[in-house]
């Protein structure tokens, strides 16, 4: 019997095998190697190294600078160059025309009247519409909370250094506000703070667009600046007793 059964399997496993194309055989083939690579553990993926950006900054310079982003970034032109021009303008009567403030406010108040006189009895009218000057209390109450917040953060900072008896920070905090006070000594304040608001209209735009280009410059110059406070630190400031 078992003789029999060998001679039936035999002729019907010639015909089994020719039904089976090579293209299957192939594909069982590339299964079961998939099969032996996915027990492999998978290769260590490289991970790129972050992008510096100046001051640690993860968000896009236009979030960070949030609502005067349009104006500081140049997206709003008609605004900035008015801001520009009404400032330079007003930074060259009083800085190198010998304006003063409360001279100007005079005369200026005198023309109004002048102007009024005139028109009402020449005319034999008054104007219809007053000049008005509206200034929007939302932005004033902005700046001044931030300006406010600044300050108290500034004192803050002097009464920490001051109270927490660290001598090389309250060398550093004095050699830092001595060099300020040299600084401030090359302006007058007025043209002090025109040159800060052009710094401030024209920087963070010029950033904006050469972004790419500037950061791997302030990396380097970081790296710089780091390995000379380290070499400052440790043939000045170590020093300097505790």
């Amino acid at each position: 019997m078992e003789e029999e059964k060998l001679e039936i399997v035999g002729p019907l496993e010639e015909p089994l095998m020719g039904n089976i194309v090579p293209e299957e055989i192939n594909g069982l083939d590339s299964l079961t190697s998939s099969d032996s690579d996915s027990e492999k553990p998978d290769s260590p993926v490289p991970i790129n190294a972050p992008i510096y950006r100046m001051f640690g900054r993860e968000r896009p310079i236009h979030m960070v600078l949030g609502g005067a982003a349009d104006v500081l970034l140049w997206r709003d032109k008609k605004v900035t160059l008015g801001l520009l021009s009404a400032v330079t303008v007003i930074w060259l009567l009083f800085g190198f025309g010998g304006c003063r403030l409360l001279t100007s406010l005079c005369r200026g108040s005198i023309l109004f009247l002048l102007l009024s006189f005139l028109w009402s009895n020449a005319l034999n009218k008054s104007p219809e519409n007053m000049m008005e000057i509206y200034i929007p209390e939302k932005p004033l109450l902005q700046a001044a909370s931030a300006m406010t917040f600044e300050l108290n953060c500034a004192f803050a900072t002097l009464r920490s250094i001051a109270l927490e008896r660290d001598i090389k920070n309250f060398v550093m905090a004095v050699i830092g506000l001595w060099l300020v006070s040299v600084i401030g000594n090359w302006f007058s304040f007025l043209s002090l703070l025109y040159i800060c608001f052009v710094l401030i209209h024209t920087v963070p735009m010029l950033y904006e667009k050469y972004e790419d280009e500037i950061d791997p410059i302030a990396e380097k110059a970081v790296i710089e600046m780091k390995k000379h406070y380290q070499a400052f630190e440790a043939k000045f400031l170590s020093k300097i007793p505790h």
